[in-house]
């Protein structure tokens, strides 16, 4: 029986319909294959990329140990950012280090202001200054200057004003005394390496506040009265580094001054310090038309005895003793 021409075309159409979807099965199947040989090629290749961005592909890393060590360690050795402007971070060996050479210098040097500031900064440890602020914080005066944060430079203080007030005045007794002892309030430089900027500002206003404590108790620059003045700070605020001249400055001092630091200046000083209120909390700017007598006593501070006229005294027995044995 012989097939038509009909059946034959017939045949050939399904035959080239059949290998066309052959063909068009292959050409998926060969993109499928293709499309998943490549995600996993490109994965792979993101891998090794991820590998080598990371440092960990074809070598080991000698530097492994040490970057994945105990974070309190490093940062004995690692600087801080700034946090604030003029602040320089120091690590802790840094900081180690400044203790040490700034209390070297400053018993050997201690008319040196550079040595007296990094000793002051270095040893303000967090704990400490904290404690003060918190004190501040607890009393309205102390939140209050803490929230407008003054400073006392000569730009703040109109010291011909202050000249102009009364002569008991607090204002008048402060000027009076910076031009006696010929220093400006200018004198107190900016904290740089407290890492807090609050706490930066807690000391700079200890700072600032020192020659205040000069003129309400009437005590000289000249070493005893700064030892004096060191030991009312300690006693009243509890900064470590006037604890620290206190216990070592009078070692290089002579016999007769460190009997007037004994047995007048000392006790008066440790004594005072405890009984008053807290100087941290006493906004100097807004009391120096304050009579300063009232003021003392409002504070529970007492005036010691006047050490240069002491020293007169001293010197003048001491000379006419002289006179005698000659």
């Amino acid at each position: 029986m012989v097939a038509s021409p009909l059946c034959n075309g017939t045949l050939h159409s399904l035959t080239r319909v059949s290998h066309c979807q052959l063909s068009q099965r292959r050409h998926f199947v060969g993109a499928v294959v293709t499309t998943v040989l490549g995600a996993l090629a490109f994965n792979q290749s993101n891998r090794l990329a991820d590998k080598m961005e990371k440092g960990k592909l074809h070598y080991h890393d000698a530097n492994a140990e040490f970057n994945q060590q105990n974070p309190n360690t490093r940062q004995f050795f690692t600087r801080d950012e700034p946090h604030y402007e003029g602040h320089v971070p120091l690590s802790k060996l840094e900081q180690a280090g400044m203790i040490v050479g700034s209390s070297i210098g400053s018993y050997f040097h201690p008319e040196r202001n550079e040595f007296i500031v990094g000793l002051g900064e270095s040893t303000a440890f967090s704990f400490v200054l904290k404690r003060i602020r918190n004190e501040m914080l607890s009393d309205p005066v102390g939140r209050q200057i803490l929230r407008e944060r003054p400073r006392i430079t000569s730009d703040s203080l109109d010291l011909d004003y202050l000249r102009s007030l009364p002569e008991n005045s607090l204002g008048h007794t402060y000027v009076k005394w910076l031009d006696r002892e010929g220093v400006s309030p200018d004198t107190r430089v900016p904290v740089r390496y407290i890492d807090d900027e609050e706490l930066a500002y807690v000391f700079q206003r200890y700072r600032e506040c020192h020659d205040f404590y000069h003129a309400i108790t009437g005590l000289p620059i000249i070493i005893e009265g700064e030892i004096a003045v060191k030991v009312l700070e300690f006693m009243n605020i509890g900064m470590p580094m006037p604890g620290l001249g206190a216990l070592f400055a009078p070692l290089r001092l002579k016999p007769s001054q460190r009997e007037r630091l004994r047995n007048i200046y000392y006790p008066w000083a440790m004594t005072s310090g405890l009984n008053s209120k807290p100087l941290m909390n006493v906004y100097w700017e807004k009391v120096l038309e304050r009579d300063v007598d009232e003021l003392r006593d409002e504070l529970g501070l007492e005036r010691p005895p006047d050490l240069r006229n002491l020293r007169k005294e001293y010197f003048a027995k001491l000379k006419a003793q002289r006179k005698v044995i000659e």
